[in-house]
């Protein structure tokens, strides 16, 4: 799902699915007068260049906090990014589509950004002003020479991407290959084609390349079958079939719930975005807190009525935004835990050189809370925040017993990027980790604990749903 400019969530998964899927931040106050004769507000010190710790990105803060811009940045290229927002001179901005960020120093010469629909924080330090080719620009009518376009792209990934190694691709090598079919008079549809074929091998869920609304390409793990709006409502009806009851919707449709017959609750969730049809990153949650609230009511978190057993269902879930996820792992305990580290790569030299790890914490919910035993459902559609989500459980008392297949392997979120031509296409350079042992799942994906078939045609054929059955068998006992 293509990423709002100053979002930093995990859409471009969904290059997979929003075709498919077509069910998917406040304001932050109006501009202070520029002519105010009022002393300057502390954040105007943010005024300035930074540079992001990873991510190969500038940051220009303009007129007393007013405005902000990012840059792309490579040994070979300097672009504006897909960032441009307006704050409102205390460190908040937002983009024309209502997402926002906040910018707070951090000591001298350094500076936080994070991101409403994402999770951690970036650090930022002061440089000096901003590099001409920056800021340099293309006469009108003049093409892009092809072969600058294909160095942007390829050396983008070499800074940034991080499993090369864990997927087996020499990136040096399809350089070699690729690089001598493009020349100056390289059509746009032969450019397209090249650098489609460059990441293809890399079977990445968070890989992307769009070049118009008619020529974009995503990745996907080998053996995921891509979902059609067909596989999509057969999946839904066999759903429906399998719960045996009717189902309450809320978010759009992207959070169903229904009370089984044995005591146990069923949950599906399959998208962590566009939960609210409006009012961007806080609509979301609000919505999310809404539906969370008609869900885990009195009678279902405490007393003799209370839930037996919740199955969380997320075999068919896109992705979207980390922090919709934590949200919802605050409202099933009552013990704060770190849900996973995340550090992206920072060493263009070294891929294995990374940002100190930022640590992403579970801060249980005031409020009501459901506590009991869960059995979640996954397969290779838990995609990216799906996935994060799923990764957050992990450190919940009791952990959830995971039922189906392995998730997709694509936590990272999106780093987004423009070409000097105008395309746009999208990497990751984030892992994951679990606390303790630093493991991450990328590329294989969080296996189950108990293996059963998922949305396969037998399933299909015999109307089954063995990861439902086991789902309710392992809550029983």
């Amino acid at each position: 799902m293509t990423e709002r400019p100053c979002a930093r969530t995990r859409r471009t998964a969904a290059l997979l699915l929003t075709a498919a899927v077509a069910l998917t931040t406040a304001a932050c106050g109006e501009d202070t007068a520029r002519g105010s004769s009022a002393a300057p507000s502390p954040t105007a010190r943010l005024d300035g260049v930074w540079r992001t710790d990873g991510y190969g990105t500038l940051v220009s803060v303009e007129d007393g906090g007013h405005r902000l811009r990012t840059y792309d940045t490579t040994a070979v290229s300097c672009l504006p990014g897909t960032t441009e927002a307006k704050g409102n001179g205390s460190g908040r901005f937002t983009d024309a589509e209502g997402s926002g960020l906040t910018v707070a120093p951090d000591g001298s010469g350094r500076a936080r950004m994070s991101f409403d629909e994402g999770v951690g924080h970036r650090t930022l330090r002061r440089v000096g002003a901003l590099p001409a080719d920056c800021t340099a620009r293309t006469e009108p009518g003049e093409r892009p020479d092809p072969r600058h376009v294909f160095d942007v792209f390829w050396q983008t990934y070499a800074e940034n991407y991080p499993f090369f190694e864990k997927r087996r691709i020499d990136w040096t090598a399809a350089r070699d290959r690729f690089r001598p079919r493009v020349t100056a008079k390289t059509t746009d549809d032969e450019l397209f084609t090249v650098l489609r074929q460059m990441i293809e091998p890399l079977h990445d869920g968070h890989t992307s390349i769009v070049a118009g609304p008619d020529k974009r390409f995503g990745g996907i793990r080998a053996g995921t079958a891509m979902p059609t709006p067909e596989s999509i409502a057969r999946t839904d009806k066999a759903v429906a079939a399998a719960v045996g009851v009717p189902l309450r919707t809320w978010a759009q449709g992207a959070i169903s719930y229904t009370d089984l017959p044995d005591g146990t609750g069923y949950l599906r969730i399959t998208r962590f975005t566009r939960f609210a049809a409006k009012g961007g990153p806080e609509a979301d949650l609000a919505e999310l807190d809404r539906a969370l609230d008609d869900i885990l009511t009195p009678a279902r978190t405490s007393g003799h009525r209370a839930l037996r057993g919740l199955v969380l269902d997320l075999r068919f879930n896109g992705g979207g935004s980390d922090r919709l996820g934590i949200r919802i792992a605050e409202r099933l305990t009552r013990t704060p835990y770190v849900a996973y580290l995340k550090h992206a790569r920072n060493d263009p030299r070294n891929p294995r050189g990374f940002t100190p790890e930022v640590p992403v914490h579970v801060t249980p919910h005031s409020g009501r809370a459901y506590t009991g035993p869960i059995a979640l459902l996954t397969g290779p559609l838990t995609i990216s925040a799906g996935e994060t989500f799923t990764q957050a459980l992990e450190g919940r008392s009791p952990a959830p017993v995971r039922i189906g297949e392995n998730t997709q392997g694509a936590f990272s979120d999106v780093l987004e990027r423009k070409l000097p031509n105008g395309w746009t296409f999208g990497l990751p350079n984030e892992e994951f980790m679990r606390p303790g042992d630093r493991r991450t799942y990328d590329v294989t994906g969080l296996p189950p604990r108990v293996r059963t078939p998922v949305f396969t045609e037998e399933e299909f054929a015999g109307r089954r749903d063995s990861a439902l059955a086991k789902a309710r068998e392992v809550l029983a006992g």
